[in-house]
């Protein structure tokens, strides 16, 4: 008969687990999932080191980690580890885990909180006091939702925790405070910025979750798809110039830079990144992390990076004028530069610039493309049902010229959590700065008459490519209408 707890002994042994996973069948035989050779050789000697025999069947990454997250259900908390990946020495003798007996359930709730959102694709935790409660909510797809409400009198032992797990000071709670947690979840790697906060109901802590993995997304997955897609793919192979992408934060900007990054050929080109923070880790790339307080900033990275060599740089954020000029400079010296920049929309861009007191001139001759992006939850694929549109949202989508009789929603199951959506998808809007514009931006056109000028060229918003998806099924009127605007 199979012990199959004797295999799983010997299988959590491995430091590498990300290629190979044991199963039991319905029947009890032993099962391993396998990615390529190396995991079934892994698997072949578990087997015959402990004498028993196994089905083999290979399956994709993504489908193995899905199984190993769920496999041994712990968090391992790992400090900062060196380039060969040993563990560094801690110059605090503490182990962050060790806590007395009484305060075990507290580790115990705050690590199955941190598992449970990081499963459920969550990018934030909040926990936050009420006057006579204490509640935990996840943000999911955008919207924040409460997990769970707890008795006040836990709240500071929560937040204790989460103050020495994010190695800030528990005595002080008068003042916000910034801290990070390196944790592993089964294989992956995750990275979380912690942040508190004092206000008249106690504390609040906020936990933004960052995934560093090398799985990313294409530029048709996150919504480059048809003509967006066709317009945007030939900028990527510019030899120089600028390519922003505009939205408020945590409208996916970042995604997209890096969807963009995933969709070059960077086997033969120098690509080196500074970011604030690093939220993923790419192959192929040079990534550097800002630090003010060293004077490693945006501007000085990018003076740096063009005695590196570079051929593609990829700045997070413009934000103010030296970062600006920084930008323009080196894309007129021949580099391709990737950024975003916090507007609206796509046309606020240029003026957002001549704001920074960049010159006109310099804009013109630098910006080849502006991505105006938001971030809508598409229909969940296993309760999606064809319906009759709102009469309201008939109304205003047609102020636009444009008409929908029905379209695909969600009517809520186990799959999605009963909200009928899952997942997310980018709509975006795409302003190619031809001759006219350029004509435009150095006569200090406003963001009026450059989207005047760019629809007389073809130019569609964001309300318009939503409603493409809308027709395609792929998410609601009700998602595009509240993150878009009706002209």
């Amino acid at each position: 008969m199979l012990d199959f707890d004797k295999v799983k002994s010997k299988y959590v042994k491995y430091p590498d687990k990300s290629d190979f996973i044991p199963l039991v069948s319905d029947d009890g035989e032993l099962i391993f999932y396998y990615l390529d050779e190396a995991g079934l050789q892994k698997a072949e000697y578990l087997t015959f080191s402990l004498g028993v025999t196994a089905t083999f069947i290979q399956k994709e990454k993504k489908e193995i980690l899905a199984l190993l997250e769920s496999f041994g259900g712990d968090v391992d908390y790992v400090t900062e580890t060196d380039a060969d990946g040993e563990e560094l020495p801690d110059d605090d003798e503490s182990d962050i885990l060790t806590a007395s007996y009484d305060d075990a359930p507290v580790i115990k709730l705050v690590n199955q909180i941190i598992i449970y959102s990081v499963k459920s694709g969550a990018s934030d935790i909040h926990f936050e006091g009420r006057d006579a409660s204490f509640l935990i909510r996840i943000r999911v797809d955008g919207r924040l939702n409460t997990l769970r409400s707890y008795p006040k009198a836990v709240h500071e032992q929560i937040l204790a925790r989460i103050k020495v797990i994010g190695q800030l000071d528990v005595a002080e709670s008068r003042r916000s405070q910034d801290g990070r947690i390196n944790l592993k979840i089964g294989n992956r790697t995750i990275d979380i910025r912690v942040s508190t906060m004092p206000s008249i109901n106690g504390e609040k802590a906020v936990l933004r979750i960052l995934e560093r993995s090398s799985d990313f997304t294409s530029l048709e997955t996150i919504g480059f798809v048809g003509e967006v897609y066709d317009k945007f793919k030939p900028y990527l192979d510019r030899p120089n110039g600028i390519i922003l992408v505009t939205g408020p934060t945590g409208s996916g900007k970042t995604t997209t830079l890096y969807a963009s990054l995933l969709a070059m050929n960077r086997d033969n080109k120098n690509v080196v990144t500074i970011e604030d923070p690093v939220e993923y880790h790419m192959d192929n790339v040079t990534q550097v992390q800002m630090n003010a307080s060293v004077g490693l900033t945006f501007a000085s990275a990018i003076r740096t990076f063009l005695r590196q060599d570079p051929d593609v740089i990829l700045v997070g954020e413009v934000r103010d004028n030296d970062t600006a000029e920084a930008a323009i400079q080196a894309s007129l010296t021949g580099h391709l530069v990737l950024s975003t920049l916090h507007t609206n929309d796509s046309p606020t861009a240029v003026a957002r610039l001549i704001e920074m007191d960049v010159e006109p001139f310099l804009i013109s001759s630098s910006l080849l493309i502006v991505i105006g992006q938001r971030l809508v939850r598409k229909v969940c694929t296993s309760c999606a049902t064809t319906v009759k549109i709102d009469p309201f949202m008939k109304t205003k989508i047609a102020e636009v010229g444009l008409t929908i009789e029905t379209h695909q929603k969600g009517t809520g199951c186990a799959e999605c959590y009963d909200t009928g959506y899952r997942g997310r998808v980018g709509v975006f809007e795409l302003l190619e700065i031809t001759d006219s514009i350029r004509h435009m931006i150095n006569k200090r056109a406003s963001a009026f008459e450059i989207r005047q000028e760019a629809r007389n060229n073809g130019f569609k918003t964001m309300l318009e490519y939503g409603i493409y998806l809308v027709e395609q099924g792929i998410t609601t009127p009700e998602e595009v209408l509240a993150v878009t605007q009706v002209e």
